[in-house]
């Protein structure tokens, strides 16, 4: 999975400047795979019991995952055309879908009575997103410069570090 930034053609302030929409929807989908990637590395700290399902689910995570280049580069290389926004959207809505669905297959596999779900807890920012997503696609049909500060408001809201995974990682390493 490779997120590709392209090198402007000439050396010249206004070839950087016409490169601006695929340098940023670049650095967003980075900071997205890089979101994630950590979520997913603290989530399986605690999980305990993998089985198919979960095998599967995973994967299901990755499929979506692994076409956010060719979403990312459709938006940035149309420089925020509508349909491409919307079909970002659309792909960083199915990741949050699989990502639930992952959770929820953990969830299954470990039992109720397992750390899981308690490190889950309310997962507003999980509940929250989806429905941003959905208004990031609709705002993008009347503006898709909107549709794109949508998708980058839900980033940054995850940029801020989600610390229930690890603390219930240390209090299992600690014997807790």
């Amino acid at each position: 999975m490779v997120l590709e930034m392209k090198i402007p053609e000439e050396p010249t302030l206004q070839a950087a400047a016409e490169s601006a929409p695929g340098v940023f929807t670049y650095l967003l989908s980075f900071v997205y795979i890089g979101i994630y990637w950590n979520n997913h590395h603290h989530f399986f700290a605690l999980v305990r019991h993998i089985s198919g399902a979960v095998l599967w689910a995973n994967l299901h995570l990755l499929s979506w995952l692994s076409s956010l280049p060719f979403t990312t580069a459709w938006m940035g290389e149309s420089h925020f055309a509508r349909l491409p926004v919307m079909i970002y959207g659309g792909d960083l809505l199915m990741c949050v879908i699989a990502w639930f669905i992952m959770q929820m297959t953990v969830v299954r596999a470990e039992g109720p009575n397992s750390v899981v779900p308690t490190a889950i807890g309310r997962d507003l920012k999980g509940k929250l997103s989806p429905f941003l997503y959905i208004a990031g696609i609709l705002v993008s049909l009347l503006s898709p410069v909107l549709g794109v500060a949508i998708y980058t408001i839900v980033a940054v809201m995850w940029l801020v570090p989600d610390r229930r995974f690890e603390r219930h990682a240390a209090a299992l390493e600690s014997g807790g």
